[in-house]
């Protein structure tokens, strides 16, 4: 959010306000445990916050979030001040902003790409500091504000990975010979200091959170939001017979104490060699693209990992350059961390407007200040029914958090009421067609336009036809067709056949190249495949899957225009409703006629081909979530189908199994809950016998 919007005055109310806020939910997350926004929600506001006072830095107060790293200790714990500070980490979020970090730490420690980068994935869990006096575990205790922690000694001993005695020196030194590290060894043989300290993470891997929730579930109780909630509140139960039924497990990430270690790498070395288990993910950088190839391959892969990550952690490799840049604010300038693509953040509200559907269902959709969401600018987000509206209370100058994952569009999941302009009014549900201004019939959550001739269902009847899961006609987007149509040479969907490269070269924008293009274009698509053709009528209720039932059924069109209700409610997933909406449109005088008129156009449907290829997923039914990366969705389910299987929008526990991509949706979360089996894309592939 840029200050260029509001004036000073405002800039230092709205920095007033976000410090609340934000106050608030950190308050939830370290200290009660609880959480109501994402993690990522929050780094949003915090990245605002920060910007603002960058910008003012006369506006900022001792007391502002972004001069503290964590909560307040708890009064059942003894208070424990940490000999060096628990620092946090600065985020990025971009590879411009990685080359921008690492350009700054250039410029003030020169040395830095000599010895490179070390990468680690960054853990979602508890920052914790570790204690050891004569090599025997003494003090564990909590990040806390990074000052002053708490004491979790006792329930810090229930985690198995955290040793409660160090490895020997000779055992340390040798495994360090082992390794290469020859100079680490001849130190540690010498002896190892009365003190050491290191720091890392203790967080509950996905098995055990979901064997938690299981358990939540059986009791009646609400199932824990995170893996990270629970490992802070295992870590700070009063009785340790808890913590140690929670399974919990640890990474060990830094070594506070000097023991020769001159570069990141040989303190990973030296925690290994000293018995901490550490991630063996992690790995030396000596370039900002060997960064990135790390940020990207463990982007992809985060959900095959057994415990739950949010990015990377970039540090200086060199110990003194790392030293020399010093700390500034509450992070050290030589460590970043290098987040996932957010899938959700903070914006504003500009306007809500009201969006008229093909099937004339009017939905609010909030128009929002650009943000970057995902690697996405998202200006819009669906509020998906009036209902909804009312019950996330959205106005115009709320601040809001967007979320968009996997394949779900853009839509808002939180509104900061606390930071809501004064005056912002509720919205009102109209009572007429913003289009038409034909009365509107609310059925359900749904309020419709029932005016078969608003020129809205028209427009959006044609978007459908040249969409891709329609004719998918290149060039002809909704700005050509809005086009074609006010210059009245579209009307219907047989219209667009009778278009000649004159007409086309007369609009605005087009030439006499463009036009012929344009025109070749839909005339190459006079052939269609049925189901294809099934879905450009735009039936109410008919979506892709039932195009391909009815396809499958009847296997022409001549065939489906004459079928009884009786008959289609026969077929597996057509229902009552479903079968009327079908019979309904071919019996409408102006469906027959558009029928005549595409025959006449020369528009043939191809029949259904029976596939050569093994039926290996015949009575299979798929479901696919998240982005493919060898091929396109589209491409993988007609592969599915060909071989087969039937391929559903919706899970259920029919559901054979669900593939899953990169970042998956809800899809995913509902396929664990009913324990349906989960593929990886590459498991999908070997299951149809392709070769990667």
């Amino acid at each position: 959010m840029s200050s260029v919007w509001l004036t000073k005055t405002q800039t230092k109310q709205r920095i007033e306000k976000l410090r609340s806020e934000i106050n608030y939910h950190r308050h939830l997350y370290h200290v009660r445990d609880r959480q109501e926004i994402s993690d990522a929600a929050l780094d949003s506001l915090k990245k605002e916050l920060e910007k603002l006072e960058e910008q003012f830095p006369e506006f900022i107060r001792s007391d502002s979030p972004t001069q503290r790293v964590g909560g307040r200790a708890l009064k059942e714990f003894k208070k424990i001040r940490h000999r060096v500070p628990m620092l946090s980490f600065n985020d990025v979020f971009s590879q411009e902003e990685l080359a921008a970090w690492i350009e700054r730490v250039e410029k003030l420690a020169s040395s830095v790409l000599k010895k490179g980068f070390f990468a680690e994935l960054k853990i979602d869990g508890l920052a914790v500091s570790l204690e050891y006096e004569r090599g025997i575990f003494s003090r564990g205790s909590t990040r806390g504000d990074g000052v002053v922690g708490e004491d979790v000694t006792l329930n810090l001993k229930t985690v198995e990975a955290i040793p409660l005695q160090l490895r020997t020196r000779d055992e340390a030194a040798k495994d360090l010979r082992t390794r290469g590290f020859e100079k680490l060894a001849v130190r540690i043989a010498k002896g190892l200091p009365q003190h050491i300290e290191v720091r890392g993470e203790v967080f509950l891997g996905k098995k055990e959170f979901a064997a938690i929730n299981q358990e939540q579930k059986k009791k009646g109780l609400t199932a824990y939001a995170n893996p990270r909630n629970v490992a802070a509140g295992s870590v700070r139960q009063l009785d340790q017979k808890i913590t140690a039924s929670r399974r919990l497990d640890s990474f060990a990430y830094d070594l506070v104490t000097d023991l020769g270690q001159k570069t990141h790498e040989e303190t990973h070395a030296l925690l290994t060699a000293l018995g901490f288990k550490t991630n063996p993910h992690n790995q030396k950088c000596d370039s900002q693209k060997d960064i990135l190839l790390f940020h990207e391959r463990w982007g992809a892969r985060r959900e095959k990992l057994p415990y739950e990550i949010d990015g990377i952690v970039v540090i200086v490799n060199d110990s003194r350059a790392l030293g020399r840049l010093g700390v500034v604010g509450k992070a050290p300038r030589g460590v970043i961390a290098f987040k996932f693509s957010l899938k959700e953040a903070e914006t504003i509200v500009e306007k809500i407007h009201i969006y008229v559907g093909r099937t004339g269902t009017l939905t609010p959709v909030a128009q929002l200040r650009p943000v970057g969401i995902g690697g996405v600018t998202v200006t819009h987000a669906t509020l998906h029914n009036f209902d909804q509206l009312a019950k996330l209370d959205v106005r115009v100058g709320d601040t809001v958090i967007v979320g968009r994952a996997g394949d779900v569009i853009p839509q808002i999941t939180k509104v900061f009421t606390g930071l809501r302009p004064k005056g912002a009014k509720q919205f009102t549900p109209p009572r007429h067609c913003p289009v038409c201004k034909t009365p509107v019939k609310k059925k359900g959550v749904f309020i419709r336009c029932l005016n078969k001739n608003c020129p809205a269902l028209r427009r959006e009847h044609l978007y459908h036809f040249a969409s891709k899961s329609a004719f998918d006609i290149t060039g002809l987007g909704p700005e050509t067709v809005d086009k074609l149509v006010d210059a009245g040479l579209v009307k219907d969907i047989a219209d667009f056949f009778t278009l000649t490269s004159d007409n086309v070269v007369e609009l605005e924008g087009f030439a006499e190249i463009s036009a012929k293009k344009l025109v070749s274009a839909i005339h190459t698509k006079k052939q269609i495949p049925l189901e294809r053709l099934i879905q450009a009528f735009g039936i109410l209720h008919v979506g892709e899957e039932t195009a391909l039932v009815l396809t499958k059924h009847f296997g022409s069109l001549e065939k489906l225009s004459h079928a009884s209700e009786e008959e289609l409610r026969k077929l597996s997933d057509i229902g009552l409703v479903v079968a009327a909406s079908i019979t309904k449109w071919f019996q409408n005088p102006a469906s027959r006629k558009l029928l005549e008129k595409l025959q006449r156009v020369g528009i043939k449907s191809i029949a259904p081909q029976i596939s050569k290829r093994t039926q290996i997923l015949l009575g299979k039914t798929i479901a696919f979530t998240g982005e493919l990366t060898s091929m396109t969705r589209d491409r993988a389910k007609q592969l599915a189908r060909d071989l087969g299987a039937d391929v559903s929008e919706s899970i259920s526990r029919k559901t054979s199994f669900v593939v899953a991509g990169v970042n998956p949706g809800t899809k995913y979360d509902h396929a664990k809950k009913l324990g349906v089996t989960i593929l990886s894309e590459a498991q999908f592939r070997k299951r149809i016998s392709l070769k990667e």
